[in-house]
């Protein structure tokens, strides 16, 4: 395996670098690639369709009764799996016409891309970086939720802190779970990657999501290697966070964020990553020898 290159500063220049996505984690390892790494794919995570669900049931039912004033989305591929499950009873046509009378709210850029390819009209958009924090503060800007019937599509699980402040405005909130987190199928590569992460094999490490942090986690406990595996990232490995939420639930759990970048997207995450690593000053010796 390749050494650093000493002299390309601006690059991963030959670093093994961790990522844990699952979904993206070709074009995550592309990125990497293309900054001058060595991607180690190792995904954390995979989401589970909550099939048979009788709140997705409930919900398009109360939906085409007009029992909501406002539904907000939290992810691309909730609104996917979302439609999936109502259009194996109703047409599109039909959940689609209901939706029009309620005010459509999408939590950044993945959500409203997703209702964009059904042709939704999106009233409001979330601005970066995209949180409870900012989802909150676009509605009480341009749409009070006092009174009104408030919809939240979960993105794997329950989002405690947007629910509360809902409630907290006088809101009447129902949660509509349509997806769960659940460990991958095949445990072996992210088990190798904290392996190697321990071992000093692995010179920096990128989350996408804050379940990959607690998976990880999860996966190095049951190996008896969560010590090492923090110690690693506390000492050796630069650790990256796509942001605010993940480097949230990363400090939560005692793990350090050395990098995240100004836009909580993939790409600038890498840039922010391969530019900055070496400031850090933890991985300059983490890689495995020729």
């Amino acid at each position: 395996m390749s050494k650093v290159n000493a002299n390309d500063s601006n690059t991963f220049a030959g670093l093994r670098v961790a990522a844990f996505e699952a979904r993206m984690a070709g074009p995550l390892a592309g990125l990497i690639r293309k900054q001058g790494g060595q991607p180690v794919e190792a995904p954390a995570l995979r989401e589970v369709p909550l099939g048979g669900n009788p709140v997705i049931d409930d919900f398009t039912d109360r939906l085409l009764a007009g029992g909501f004033d406002v539904v907000v989305f939290e992810t691309g591929v909730g609104v996917r799996y979302l439609a999936g499950a109502i259009e194996s009873r109703i047409s599109r046509d039909a959940w689609l016409a209901a939706l029009a009378g309620v005010q459509v709210v999408a939590r950044g850029p993945k959500p409203a891309s997703a209702l964009r390819e059904l042709k939704v009209r999106i009233d409001l958009q979330v601005p970066e970086p995209n949180t409870w924090r900012e989802t909150l503060a676009v509605l009480d800007a341009h749409l009070p939720v006092e009174g009104k019937r408030v919809v939240v599509q979960e993105y794997g699980q329950p989002s405690v802190e947007l629910m509360d402040g809902l409630q907290q405005r006088g809101a009447i909130v129902t949660s509509l779970p349509v997806y769960r987190w659940a460990l991958p199928e095949d445990l072996g590569p992210v088990r190798r990657a904290i392996a190697e992460i321990c071992d000093g094999a692995i010179g920096a490490v990128l989350f996408t999501s804050a379940q990959q942090v607690v998976h990880v986690l999860q996966v190095a406990a049951d190996d008896g290697r969560e010590a090492d595996l923090r110690s690693a990232l506390a000492s050796r490995a630069v650790v990256g966070s796509i942001g605010p939420t993940t480097s949230e639930c990363l400090r939560a759990h005692g793990l350090p964020v050395d990098v995240e970048p100004e836009h909580p997207k993939m790409g600038p995450l890498v840039a922010a990553v391969a530019a900055g690593w070496r400031g850090v000053g933890k991985a300059a010796e983490s890689r495995p020898s020729e």
